[in-house]
């Protein structure tokens, strides 16, 4: 029987986050938990591909927007549940045993993990905490916090837009029974740190409440990439 899950990145010019976020992965081999590793690029111009390469995983490249890049990519994936990763995420040690036991005894629910940063100190603890929240009440993770979902309900959920900016909410709006995993997702805080925290947390907040009174994704994401 095939190992049931589905590895699906999507990258551009990744090539100084991709390796660690793959070697955090390894684990999952180990426990025959990952079936394959889908990379879906926007074309990068850098080592990413070299990467991808020298990992084994399926290579598959078209424009540069993320949700047409993971539709592109689950839809290449064969494994029966798909786990779709930011390149900048790590997933903490322990990570194969929670999703392991989530796929069997989850009743086919899309999970989610919690969301920390690489970074110390109050207000990094403070925005995932936020995050954290975020997603426990209003079933809002976002795509840094990884998704775990079964192929079925994944397409019966009309899967990722091709969109630029917020595929990841218009996915799990159309979610039900969404689970916090026992395990978390440690991304970068690249953006924060450049930007400011409380900026960029206001910024994120003002984004999604812009995308909710119906701005288009196009225009969110030119303001968001700023």
């Amino acid at each position: 029987m095939p190992a049931p899950v589905s590895i699906v990145i999507p990258t551009l010019n990744a090539a100084e986050e991709l390796p660690a976020c793959l070697e955090h992965l390894m684990e999952g081999l180990g426990a025959g938990l990952i079936r394959e590793l889908v990379i879906t690029d926007g074309g990068s111009t850098d080592e990413t591909g070299a990467i991808a390469q020298a990992a084994g995983a399926e290579w598959i490249t078209g424009a540069p927007s993320r949700g047409g890049q993971l539709r592109r990519g689950c839809a290449a994936a064969r494994g029966e549940w798909l786990l779709v990763l930011h390149a900048d995420t790590r997933l903490e040690p322990g990570w194969a045993a929670a999703v392991a036991q989530h796929v069997q005894e989850g009743q086919g629910h899309p999970a989610y993990f919690r969301l920390r940063f690489r970074a110390r100190g109050l207000l990094p603890a403070w925005v995932a905490g936020w995050a954290n929240l975020r997603a426990r009440l209003f079933g809002l993770p976002y795509g840094d916090q990884g998704l775990l979902i079964r192929r079925a309900e994944y397409e019966a959920a009309g899967g990722y837009p091709d969109q630029p900016l917020m595929e990841d909410v218009a996915l799990v709006r159309r979610l039900t029974g969404l689970t916090a995993l026992p395990s978390a997702a440690l991304t970068s805080a690249a953006r924060y740190q450049r930007a400011g925290w409380l900026r960029r947390g206001g910024r994120n907040l003002w984004t999604l409440m812009r995308y909710f009174l119906g701005a288009a994704p196009e225009r969110l994401a030119k303001s968001y990439s700023k």
